[in-house]
């Protein structure tokens, strides 16, 4: 007997996507990264958009799209870094309403713990983290 399909869990805490173009030109490949993304059902898909100089109507649509996808898995979407044009472009989109826009300082070197963060005597759970960056070529 079978009963109804149960949700599966996330399968990644985060996933990192540094986007330098973001327009209607690259949407195919960068969907397809997303495509790949969410399929691994992350928890939280990060992306950087610190290398980005331009996104345009299509891009938002990608946005939404992903984050509609992530949000019935139970997982967020998370923009980072846009530069003072793109944060006023999603800011006119409303997209900032939708979803979480954050800057973040540089980072410190790996394994410098934070104000935050207490040291534990037990070894840190294993986190998969991953990075991947779009490019569009003609």
């Amino acid at each position: 007997m079978t009963g109804p399909l149960a949700t599966t869990p996330c399968t990644l805490p985060l996933v990192e996507v540094c986007v330098t173009e973001f327009d209607l030109a690259c949407l195919p490949a960068t969907g397809a990264v997303f495509d790949r993304l969410v399929a691994l059902r992350p928890a939280q898909v990060v992306v950087d958009l610190s290398g980005c100089r331009h996104i345009d109507a299509a891009a938002i649509g990608l946005l939404l799209d992903v984050h509609r996808r992530l949000a019935r898995a139970d997982g967020v979407l998370t923009v980072r870094n846009p530069n003072p044009r793109i944060r006023r472009i999603l800011h006119t989109a409303r997209l900032d309403q939708i979803l979480p826009i954050v800057d973040t300082a540089p980072s410190s070197p790996p394994g410098t713990p934070t104000a935050e963060q207490e040291p534990t005597a037990a070894p840190p759970a294993l986190v998969a983290h991953g990075r991947a960056s779009v490019r569009a070529t003609t």
